[in-house]
């Protein structure tokens, strides 16, 4: 029973609090603020309002609902594949979220917003003159040697004129709240600016595990961050549909997920350094339809790594004559390549006189205390005060002599580094800089069923438009683990965190979408870049080169069951599977007495490239490169194979349950791309490669099976490795026979699973693709292909002999290298258009 205010009533008479109620109050007594370091949730006047509201609402949820929906959302991130790898490791990492947002009130953040616009504005101002006229460093506002002594100044983009008009278009600041309460900047990001993309996955993942919470929040919306950071991007280029791609150093880089996250959601291309081309003082992308105009490039990728013929010679990532392009105007490159100078923590102490100069005004927002120790007056008085400041590099991570990534504290090294320390810092005091030791404010999070503080670091971007400086309401939060994290030491946190910024009115509910009265018709998504073809296909060929081998194991497994299987004749077509699957690379050697353990190598060996599990791994790896064009069911679909390949299996049944069930996975894999995809370039290079895999796959089949002199056994088994033994039995109504069989496996143009059946998609295919050549003269692939189909239209069944079966599997095999000749130009050997012509 509950009273008018809300309470319940007891039996006794009085009032007492509701279970949600009672949680909250639980919350607040048991949450620990840590001495001395400033909280979000806790003020010096007790719990703020903006965190009381959202925990007064979260507490509304029963303990078991709070559960499901972290729940949810761990599974949301599992499924959708968000990953990370850390600094130095090969393994991507589970992206680890923190179920608890940080909360930031609407007057809080107007302050916060405004410092990050006017150090964005400062910083470009900055640039300018850098690369520019150099009046900072001539008038002695800017030592030289603290711009030297940065790998990051490129004198080779000296006098350029960005095209676009800026050297900054995205801007980023970590920042925190120091000792005073109010938000400290930390470092700035102005190479290429990461986080964005993650917290937009962040958002997304909570804004649907808590939607009502989120809506009754008023939490600002990201969408218009991003559509003027889309629009900012396309009004720098010089026409009016700019066609603009995000440069990844590929499937290896740290957060290349992100790279994919934020093509995909701002509708970008997404590609890669040998995907792009000079010519003609442009940049263009390599396409199956040949080079088409690239207008701007969003790299993710270093500077110096930029230009193997300007920059490093030794890069593999960057554009051959870019820095060129870029002097005649003929590409916008955000950020621009240099742009990474103002990262060095040498030039943070300089910015407040800066800031007076350019813009007139004193910085909004200080930054810790720094020194740097390329000047006399501030080396000695870093050196004076030793144990009271952290020892960082001024340029790049990590100080020079030392190990650590992190900041060097005197006070902890021992005496013999610590001399090896001071006169390092003599010797040459242009690569150190000291910096004040602060710590950082806290913010709550979620530790099984109670609220605990744990420090964080928030990255804030800034995006460039045309009206100025547009900030993300929200951001990049980063939470450590440890409760004592000094805000110079907290670059890699442990968890990442959802930023809230709360209105106390509503808000708009604004998306990225364009409105119904201004979207433009278009049924051709854009351009295929000849990398993601080739990904497209070799995805195609990896799958259904594991279904075939899923297919010779479940029938080596299904044998095993099998009542007669110590008949001759069975017992050799095992044989014949298993030294299949030695040819195949999927086992190592045939075993008479043991095919159970050939078949669970077959399905499960690591080391084996032929295994199903290598094989679906290393479709996965190919999908990986794929993920701004893959949905994400299709994603789900070849991780949930993976993951279960890689269960143990123990016995027949194991095996044979596996195998079908992996098998029921790829077909599920083919009807979505059968059903989903649009029947554009892509869809086609993914159906060429399972066309092109399952022909060579069949033949090979029909080769070992469909012999002169084979028996009952080895036809039938070739009916089930082509899953065909219901459509034979109902077509003959008898024994398998060899010409029938040889016709329904390989002749039938009718039947999906034959080989003539395959050649016929693939000749269909090929047409469709856009030609290269002037002349109108058939193409080899098309060429190779209709020779294939015509050899199968006239073929009779009975002289589909050994040799006759070889030959064509020679041929298939020329026909797929053809296609990967002519359409996946990398290398000395690609093919070349001789007009630019065609769509992709």
């Amino acid at each position: 029973m509950v009273d008018s205010n809300g309470q319940e009533a007891s039996p006794g008479g009085g009032n007492r609090p509701r279970p949600a109620q009672r949680r909250a109050a639980q919350w607040v007594r048991d949450y620990a603020r840590l001495p001395g370091i400033p909280d979000e949730y806790i003020g010096e006047d007790g719990p703020r309002a903006v965190w009381t509201r959202f925990f007064d609402a979260f507490a509304s949820l029963s303990p078991a609902d709070i559960e499901r929906r972290f729940g949810a959302a761990d599974r949301h991130l599992k499924e959708a594949g968000v990953t990370y790898r850390a600094p130095g490791e090969s393994a991507d990492r589970h992206w680890a979220l923190s179920h608890l947002p940080l909360l930031i009130g609407e007057s809080d953040w107007q302050q916060l917003s405004s410092g990050i616009a006017q150090r964005a504005q400062l910083l470009e101002m900055v640039l300018r003159d850098l690369y520019g006229e150099g009046k900072l460093i001539a008038d002695g506002a800017i030592p030289a040697a603290a711009i030297a002594g940065s790998n990051e100044y490129l004198r080779q983009v000296c006098g350029i004129r960005p095209p676009g008009g800026r050297y900054l278009s995205l801007y980023a600041a970590d920042v925190g709240r120091g000792p005073d309460g109010r938000w400290w900047v930390l470092g700035d990001r102005t190479q290429a600016p990461s986080g964005a993309g993650y917290a937009l996955e962040n958002r997304l993942v909570l804004s649907r595990a808590f939607a009502s919470l989120y809506k009754s929040m008023n939490v600002e919306r990201v969408a218009p961050f991003f559509e003027a950071f889309r629009d900012g991007l396309r009004g720098s280029a010089d026409r009016d549909e700019p066609r603009i791609g995000v440069l990844t150093p590929g499937s290896f880089s740290e957060t290349y997920f992100e790279h994919a996250t934020l093509a995909r959601y701002l509708g970008f291309l997404l590609v890669e350094g040998d995907d792009l081309a000079v010519s003609g003082g442009r940049v263009h992308i390599r396409t199956v339809a040949g080079l088409k105009r690239l207008d701007v490039l969003l790299r993710r990728v270093d500077s110096n790594s930029l230009d193997p013929l300007e920059l490093d010679a030794s890069s593999h990532l960057g554009v051959p004559g870019l820095i060129d392009v870029l002097r005649k105007d003929g590409v916008v490159v955000a950020n621009m390549p240099g742009s990474g100078v103002l990262e060095a923590r040498a030039l943070l102490g300089f910015l407040p006189s800066l800031c007076r100069r350019l813009l007139g005004e004193n910085l909004m927002m200080p930054h810790i205390a720094t020194w740097w120790c390329g000047q006399k007056a501030a080396r000695e008085a870093v050196l004076s005060r030793l144990d009271d400041v952290a020892i960082e590099g001024a340029y790049g991570r990590g100080v020079p002599g030392f190990e650590s990534d992190g900041p060097v504290l005197a006070s902890e090294l021992s005496r013999a580094d610590r001399e090896r320390l001071v006169a390092a810092i003599e010797e040459r005091g242009i690569d150190f800089v000291g910096q004040e030791l602060v710590r950082l404010s806290t913010t709550p999070v979620w530790d099984q069923g109670r609220i605990v503080p744990r420090p964080f670091v928030l990255r804030v971007f800034a995006a460039a438009t045309p009206q100025g400086w547009t900030i993300m309401p929200g951001g990049f939060c980063r939470i450590a683990e440890q409760l004592d994290a000094r805000a110079v030491s907290m670059g890699g946190g442990a968890r990442a965190a959802d930023v809230w910024v709360v209105s106390d009115k509503a808000v708009s509910t604004h998306t990225l979408l364009p409105g119904t009265d201004t979207v433009r018709i278009r049924r051709i998504a854009g351009v295929l870049p000849s990398r993601a073809a080739d990904n497209l296909f070799w995805l195609g060929r990896y799958l259904e080169r594991a279904e075939a081998t899923l297919r010779l194991v479940r029938t080596l497994g299904t044998q095993q069951r099998d009542p007669g299987k110590g008949s001759s004749s069975l017992q050799h077509a095992a044989e014949r599977i298993q030294r299949m699957l030695v040819t195949w690379g999927a086992v190592t050697q045939l075993s008479r007495s043991q095919p159970a353990k050939v078949a669970a190598e077959a399905l499960q060996a690591e080391e084996r490239f032929g295994s199903c599990l290598s094989l679906v791994r290393s479709a996965q790896r190919t999908a990986t490169s794929l993920r701004e064009r893959l949905s994400p069911d299709a994603w789900q679909v070849i991780t949930e194979m993976t993951a279960r390949l890689a269960e143990e299996v123990e016995d027949d049944d194991g095996i044979v349950s596996a195998a079908e069930l992996t098998l029921q996975e790829l077909a599920s894999f083919a009807g979505l791309a059968q059903e989903n995809m649009n029947r554009a370039a892509g869809w086609r290079f993914l159906e060429m490669g399972r066309r092109a895999e399952r022909a060579i796959n069949t033949t090979r089949f029909a080769r070992q099976f469909a012999y002169d002199e084979a028996t009952d056994e080895d036809l039938d088994v070739l009916l089930t490795l082509v899953d065909c033994q219901i459509t034979y039995r109902s077509r003959y109504l008898v024994a398998p026979s060899l010409a029938p069989v040889r016709d329904l496996a390989v002749l039938d143009p009718y039947n999906p699973r034959s080989v003539a059946f395959q050649v016929q998609a693939l000749t269909e295919h090929i047409a469709s693709l856009p030609a290269l050549r002037e002349s109108g003269l058939i193409e080899r692939p098309q060429r190779l292909a209709v020779a294939v189909q015509s050899m199968l239209a006239t073929a009779e069944a009975g002289a589909l002999d050994t040799k006759t079966l070889f030959a064509l599997e020679q041929d298939l095999l020329n026909l797929a290298d053809a296609i990967g000749l002519r359409y996946f130009p990398h290398g000395p050997n690609a093919s070349r258009p001789e007009k630019l012509t065609g769509l992709a």
